[in-house]
Parts: C-alpha cells; sequence; structure tokens
C-alpha cells in the first residue's frame, strides 16, 4: 500500500499544473452569442411605427433568444470534458439551470408576445389568434408540443419540485429534453423571418445545433460506450463501513487509461435488479489504482442502500471521470500547505485526496466533521495515511447530548497560524460548506484557495 500511495503521489505531482479557470472565456463566448443573435434581429428589422410592429418584433427578439438559449441548455448537459474538468461540474451545472430558466422564460414570453402582435394586427381575439397560429402556421403543433414538454421539465427541475421527486424520476424526465429541443426547432427556421431573408443565418443556426447534437451523441453516447467495452467494470467486492455505509470495490481492465484523479466522480450504474436503470454519481473514495476502483456511499435513498446487497460479478456501467476538486486546483506562488476539510459523505473524495494531495511533511491537515464518533467513515485508514505522510487528521464530532463543536475563525487560526497560505478543499452538505467558507474567509484564507464543488442547483 505504501509503493501504491507514493506512486499515486508522484502522478498526482506531475498532474499538478497550474490549472486556470476558464469560466470568464466561456462566459464571454456564450454572452457573445446572444449579442450576435440580437445583432441578426437589428440587422433584419426595418422601421417600426405600429404598436402591433413593436409587438411582434419583441417576440421575434424573444423567440431567437429563446432558441439560442436552448441551444446551450443542451450544450452544458453535453459533459465535454473541458468544461466538466477545467471549470467544474458543479458550476457547469448551475449554468445549466440558469440557461434553462432564461430560455423557458424566453419562450412563454415569446409565445405571447406573438400571439398578442398578430391579435393586434388583424383585429381577433388573443384565443382565436392562438388556434390560427398553431393551425396554419407550419411546423407549429410539433413547436407546441415541444414547447409544452420543456416548460414542464422546467417545472419539475425547480428546487421546490425536484426534491419530492425521485431521483430517477427526475433523471428519465429530464431527458425529454431532446425530444422536445427537436420538435421546438424545426418551427425557427420555418417562421423566422430572419432565416427566410438570410440564408447564411439560416445556415449558421443549423451549425449551431447541429455542433451541440454532435456533441451530446459523442459525449452522451459513444464516449460511456467506448469506456465500458474497453475497460469491462465489475464489482469485485462491497465492505461494509459503517451501518448504512458501504463501499463498492471494482475492478477491471487498464484502469489507468481511465485517467481518473482523486476528488473527481463517475455515474455509475451497476446491472442488477432494482439499479440497472438508474445512474447516480458517487466520488471515488481511495486513490484510482490501474486495476482497482473504490467508491464509498451513504445509504440515502433506494439506490444507495441497495449497493450493499451487489454480488461480485456484477457488471458495472460507468460515465466519467468528472469533477475539478483535483490536486490542480491548488494555488502556486505562496506556500504548499493544504487543509481539507470533509463533513459526512463528503469524506470520500477527501479521503482519495489526502492520500495523493503533494504536500510537504506536517503541510497537510485534514478536520473530519461527522455527528458522532461512530461517523467518521474510514477513520483508521485516515490515521494510516496521516502517520505514513506525517499529515495532521482532526475530528470534530457532536457531544453526546446532540451539542455541536465551536469551531471559530481565530479557533482555527490557533492551530494554524499560517491558515491564510493553505489552499483548502471543501466537501459535505450545502450547510457545512457554507459555514466553513464563511469561517475561512474571517480566517484570511483568500477565496481562489478555497475549493469547493456544490451540487445543489
Amino acid at each position: 500500500m505504501a509503493d501504491i500511495g507514493r506512486a499515486a503521489r508522484r502522478r498526482a505531482e506531475i498532474r499538478m499544473r497550474p490549472r486556470r479557470t476558464q469560466a470568464a472565456p466561456v462566459l464571454t463566448l456564450l454572452w457573445g452569442g446572444a449579442l450576435a443573435v440580437l445583432g441578426l434581429w437589428w440587422y433584419n428589422t426595418g422601421l417600426i411605427t405600429a404598436t402591433s410592429g413593436w409587438i411582434i418584433g419583441a417576440g421575434r427578439i424573444t423567440g431567437l433568444l429563446a432558441g439560442y438559449a436552448t441551444a446551450v441548455v443542451v450544450l452544458l448537459m453535453a459533459r465535454v470534458p473541458i468544461l466538466e474538468r477545467r471549470i467544474g461540474s458543479d458550476r457547469v451545472a448551475r449554468w445549466h439551470a440558469m440557461a434553462g430558466r432564461y430560455a423557458i422564460c424566453l419562450m412563454v414570453a415569446h409565445t405571447l408576445l406573438i400571439v398578442w402582435g398578430y391579435a393586434r394586427q388583424s383585429g381577433t381575439d388573443l384565443v382565436g389568434q392562438f388556434l390560427t397560429v398553431v393551425q396554419d402556421f407550419p411546423d407549429m403543433v410539433e413547436a407546441l408540443i415541444g414547447t409544452v414538454l420543456l416548460v414542464v421539465i422546467g417545472l419539475v427541475s425547480a428546487n421546490a419540485a425536484r426534491r419530492k421527486l425521485r431521483y430517477e424520476v427526475w433523471y428519465y424526465l429530464h431527458l425529454l429534453t431532446y425530444a422536445a429541443v427537436f420538435l421546438a426547432f424545426w418551427h425557427q427556421l420555418s417562421t423566422g423571418a430572419e432565416f427566410a431573408a438570410l440564408p447564411a443565418a439560416k445556415t449558421a443556426w443549423y451549425a449551431l445545433y447541429g455542433g451541440v447534437t454532435a456533441l451530446i451523441v459523442w459525449y452522451r453516447f459513444i464516449t460511456p460506450v467506448r469506456l465500458n467495452l474497453r475497460h469491462r467494470l465489475r464489482v469485485e467486492a462491497t465492505i461494509e463501513e459503517a451501518p448504512g455505509v458501504t463501499s463498492v470495490i471494482m475492478s477491471g481492465r487498464r484502469l489507468e487509461a481511465l485517467d481518473a484523479e482523486a476528488g473527481q466522480f463517475f455515474r455509475w450504474r451497476f446491472l442488477a435488479p432494482k439499479l440497472r436503470w438508474t445512474s447516480n454519481p458517487y466520488s471515488l473514495s481511495a486513490t484510482p489504482r490501474g486495476d482497482r476502483l473504490r467508491i464509498t456511499v451513504k445509504a440515502a435513498g433506494d439506490h444507495s442502500a441497495a449497493l450493499v446487497a451487489l454480488r461480485p460479478g456484477t457488471r458495472v456501467w460507468a460515465e466519467g471521470p468528472y469533477g475539478a476538486m483535483t490536486a490542480a486546483r491548488r494555488q502556486r506562488g505562496r506556500g504548499n500547505k493544504v487543509l481539507l476539510i470533509a463533513g459526512g459523505a463528503g469524506i470520500t473524495p477527501m479521503r482519495a485526496l489526502f492520500e495523493t494531495i503533494p504536500a510537504a511533511p506536517g503541510g497537510l491537515t485534514l478536520l473530519y466533521r461527522a455527528r458522532a464518533a461512530e461517523d467518521l467513515v474510514l477513520w483508521e485508514e485516515l490515521q494510516v495515511i496521516a502517520e505514513r505522510r506525517q499529515a495532521r487528521l482532526f475530528s470534530a464530532v457532536n457531544e453526546p447530548d446532540g451539542t455541536r463543536p465551536q469551531i471559530t475563525a481565530e479557533g482555527l487560526a490557533r492551530v494554524m497560524p499560517d491558515i491564510d497560505k493553505h489552499d483548502v478543499y471543501l466537501c459535505g452538505p450545502p450547510g457545512l460548506a457554507g459555514e466553513f467558507q464563511a469561517l475561512l474567509r474571517k480566517a484570511g484564507v483568500p477565496a481562489r484557495r478555497i475549493h469547493h464543488e456544490s451540487f445543489e442547483l
């Protein structure tokens, strides 16, 4: 095990180059596309005088922007590696959710404005004009079905609704986005004045949607098939680490070619009864090895609770690796010390980082927050790693009466007087992450040195 740990740390040192965030350039590109869409409308719009013309013009603007935003929504579902690894899966997920909200609002506004504008122009009532648009305009029946589907998907994806749905239900409803976008796409070209007047604009729109479709097909379908045919993952063993906490050890062929790093996660589908139709994200809880991968999962639903019953030899379908909370996130130039903070199930990626992230003796610290001592999962492994790496390991558990330990910025600074020179990795429930981010900032840790991925949309 010591040799494995040293080899993994050497690989981490090779990979650990300054990795600048690509968020700003990507956002600039996305907003630049929106400005180009507005420019297309401006170029193709003449003088407007009547009120109905202004309303229809507003409907055209919102329609174009809705079409563009929809393409962005699908792009951010494609799991493009440069986005997932350089920007972070959490940020990409938040962008996807935000773009989805923009797209839904723009679609609704487009529909209402177009119907209202045409109704004023023709002197008809809104209901009659709506029926005329749907029945007489090309590709509008399909567009209506697609729009309704997208609105429904947007509503069930809202936090309040999503918390009431099983993950599996939400996941498969979300996949209907592809069908909805396909149905809504064609009316943009057949009824859009900009595309009728400018063949180049139609070509660009085809290129936009065609490029996004190619990314989806490649990264959501072809890449996972290639990965699983190549590596042929199977369950080797399951270990009950604590009540309700299970480690699943998987073996396969040439797993080093996955290029997985400590801190990353995969989306796992276990081809066993009641599990084969569900794909859930779980982080690696141990350093990736050439022939083994391990995850450690706390039972929090039907899928995670069923993992303990997996039998050796069960085939595994994996997608990944994803996530940017790796050693490459570290800043350079102000010391090489690292503080890892984990809460609850957040210990899984932190345990892997604790084993491999480059740090000098005495320069690595792990703080593990849990409700009780029995909830300190993988604690014995952490102790072994701490001793081998001459690292510091602390736990913070509630008192027997449930009283939470008092962790303050001053207390952190006393334990680590040079805490401002630490890179801090955070993983745990949203409440814990928010609490520690505030404490760390108060203790003097620059925001750029606090690394955290959150999947609360």
